[in-house]
C-alpha cells in the first residue's frame, strides 16, 4: 500500500466504494443490507514490518513500491500504525544506527503491539547472533520497555518474553488473548472488536454447542463460548493452540475442549469416516455434544470440500471471511440447504481492496 493513498478525507468515499463490491458480487443469493463497520483512518494498525535500508553508514527503514518492487522507499513515520508503534519508530532506529553490534546486516524490523499498550520488537537479522549482541539487545529493550526477539537463520534470542498478553472489551466483558511473536494476530485493534461483537450478538440465544474451526489463538473463542452449553475448537498451529489454551484458561472459560486438528480431520471424525487416536487422548466425545452452531474463519483459501459438507448439516453456520472471492465459492455451495439471514464487512485494511466479512446462514428447513 503506498503511503501516498492514506488520506482521511478520502476514507469514506473508499470504504463505500469497497462495500458497494462486494454487495454487487452476492447479487442474487438474498444478501441482506450488510451492517458496515469503519475502521479509524489512521493510527489502526497494531503491527507493521519494515525492511531495513543500508546506504552507506545510513540505517532507514522501508517499503517497496507495488508499482516497482525493486525499489525501496525510505520511511520515517507510518500513520496507519498505532501510536505506540510511530513514538518507537525513531528511537529503535536510533540506536540501531549508533551501535554497530545491532546494526550490522540487519535486514528487517517487525513492531506487534497491543490496545493494552504492549509492544514487542523482532529484529532480524543475516548472521549469527553473539554474546556481545545479546548484551546491546538487553539494554535496548530495558530502554525502550518492549520485549524483543532476535532471529538468524536458525537461530532465536528472546529478551524478555516472545509474546504480549492482549485485553479488549467487548459488551461489558474484558476478554484476555496471548499475542505470540510469529503467530497470526489481528492486524486492526477497533475493527477485531467490532468483529467480535457482531459474532457474539448473531448467536446470543441460540443454545446448543459449538463447533470452532481454524480457532488460531482463541481470539473469538474466548468470547463465543460462553453464549454456548459447550464448544469444540480446532487449531493446526502448535504455537497457536497453546496461546488458546492459555486464553482459556486467563478468561475462565471451563467449557471449551480444545483439539489440534485440521478442518477436514474434524469433518471425517464428525462423519464417522475415520477415528483420531487425540481425540480419545483428550477424552473428547464427539457423541457428548449436540452442535446447533458452526463457526468458520479460515484462511484466504476458504473451506475444503469436506469442511463445506459438514457445514450442510449444522442449523447455523456463521462465516468470517478474509476474502470475498472464496466466501462466494463456499456460500454459493450451500444455498440450497441455507440463506443468509445476516451480513456485516469490517474494514481491516483501509486503503487497500481488502476487505473483511461476516455472514450468518441458518437452514431453510431445521433438522428432524
Amino acid at each position: 500500500m503506498p503511503l501516498s493513498r492514506i488520506d482521511p478525507a478520502r476514507y469514506s468515499l473508499l470504504l463505500t466504494g469497497k462495500v458497494e463490491s462486494f454487495c454487487r458480487a452476492f447479487v442474487g443469493l438474498g444478501l441482506p443490507t450488510p451492517q458496515v463497520f469503519a475502521s479509524p483512518p489512521l493510527g489502526y494498525r497494531l503491527r507493521a514490518e519494515f525492511r531495513m535500508w543500508h546506504t552507506g553508514g545510513r540505517l532507514d527503514y522501508a517499503m517497496f513500491d507495488p508499482a516497482d518492487p525493486r525499489r525501496a522507499v525510505p520511511v520515517d513515520d507510518f500513520p496507519p500504525a498505532v501510536d505506540l508503534i510511530r513514538a518507537l519508530m525513531p528511537k529503535l532506529r536510533e540506536r540501531l544506527q549508533a551501535e554497530e553490534s545491532l546494526r550490522r546486516r540487519i535486514f528487517q524490523v517487525e513492531f506487534l503491539t497491543t490496545l493494552k499498550g504492549e509492544a514487542l520488537v523482532s529484529l532480524i537479522y543475516h548472521r549469527r547472533l553473539d554474546a556481545e549482541w545479546e548484551a546491546a539487545a538487553q539494554m535496548l529493550a530495558a530502554d525502550l520497555g518492549v520485549q524483543l526477539v532476535g532471529r538468524s537463520r536458525g537461530q532465536k534470542i528472546v529478551i524478555g518474553r516472545d509474546w504480549l498478553e492482549e485485553e479488549i472489551e467487548v459488551d461489558g466483558l474484558y476478554l484476555r488473548t496471548r499475542q505470540t511473536e510469529g503467530g497470526f494476530t489481528q492486524p486492526n485493534g477497533e475493527v477485531n472488536r467490532a468483529m467480535l461483537g457482531w459474532a457474539r450478538a448473531q448467536v446470543a440465544g441460540q443454545g446448543g454447542d459449538l463447533l470452532e474451526l481454524y480457532c488460531g489463538n482463541g481470539n473469538f473463542t474466548v468470547a463465543l463460548a460462553p453464549l454456548f452449553g459447550k464448544a469444540l475448537a480446532t487449531e493446526l498451529s502448535k504455537t497457536s493452540v497453546a496461546a488458546a489454551r492459555w486464553g482459556l484458561e486467563a478468561n475462565g472459560v471451563g467449557n471449551v475442549a480444545l483439539a489440534r486438528m485440521a478442518s477436514n480431520e474434524i469433518s471425517a471424525a464428525l462423519a464417522r469416516e475415520r477415528a483420531f487416536r487425540r481425540l480419545h487422548e483428550q477424552n473428547i466425545d464427539l457423541d457428548a455434544y449436540r452442535f446447533s452452531t458452526l463457526f468458520v474463519d479460515p484462511p484466504r483459501a476458504g473451506l475444503d470440500a469436506p469442511t463445506l459438507a459438514l457445514a450442510r448439516g449444522f442449523d447455523r453456520v456463521l462465516y468470517i471471511s478474509c476474502n470475498p472471492v472464496t466466501l462466494l465459492e463456499n456460500v454459493g455451495t450451500i444455498l440450497s440447504t441455507h440463506r443468509i439471514v445476516a451480513a456485516a464487512v469490517f474494514d481491516q485494511f483501509p486503503y487497500t481492496e481488502h476487505l473483511e466479512s461476516g455472514l450468518l446462514l441458518e437452514r431453510r428447513e431445521p433438522r428432524g
